[in-house]
């Protein structure tokens, strides 16, 4: 008759046995990997749209740099509109960018005003000035990029699950 296990028998049996101890450990890991996996994902995605809307607006703010947007009289809705020409796959552009064009007699009396206010709601500045021959302009393009990967600690947005990307260009309009 074969002898029957006794519990502290069982106990060293179960310890020696290693089958499926990789399928335990990976489905204790699986969870973290796919969530870092996620964040990465979601934090190259956030930094490649920042770099296109900043090389969008830089090429935009040319425009009204060389004075084609002001001889031409071309509006707020105009300038947004030739904006979004250029991003119009990666951004949800009409709904979402929002421009702000200011101009300055000189480069010390530039102040902007922050897109986030005091009681941390997003309302971004929406003026057109464009300006004239020699003065400062500083164009400014926003859009709220959602964000979806938020646990474990990671969270990149910054209003209502949203990352406010901002790019900026400052210069001094041409003698046109």
């Amino acid at each position: 008759m074969p002898h029957p296990l006794t519990f502290v028998a069982a106990l060293r049996r179960f310890r020696r046995n290693r089958r499926g101890s990789a399928a335990v450990e990976f489905a204790m890991i699986a969870p973290m990997f796919i969530a870092l996996l996620f964040a990465i994902l979601e934090s190259a995605m956030v930094f490649f749209a920042s770099q296109v809307l900043e090389t969008v607006t830089q090429d935009s703010a040319r425009m009204i740099m060389t004075g084609q947007e002001q001889t031409n009289a071309k509006t707020q809705a105009d300038f947004k509109s030739d904006l979004c020409k250029k991003v119009n796959a990666l951004f949800d552009c009409l709904n979402g960018i929002t421009v702000d064009v200011e101009s300055f007699p000189q480069f010390s009396t530039v102040t902007l005003p922050d897109p986030i206010d005091a009681n941390g709601n997003y309302t971004p500045p929406s003026k057109y000035l464009p300006g004239g021959p020699g003065d400062i302009v500083v164009v400014r393009a926003f859009y709220q990029w959602p964000i979806f990967v938020t646990g474990l600690g990671f969270n990149l947005s910054d209003v209502n699950g949203k990352r406010i990307l901002t790019a900026t260009a400052a210069f001094q309009n041409e003698p046109y």
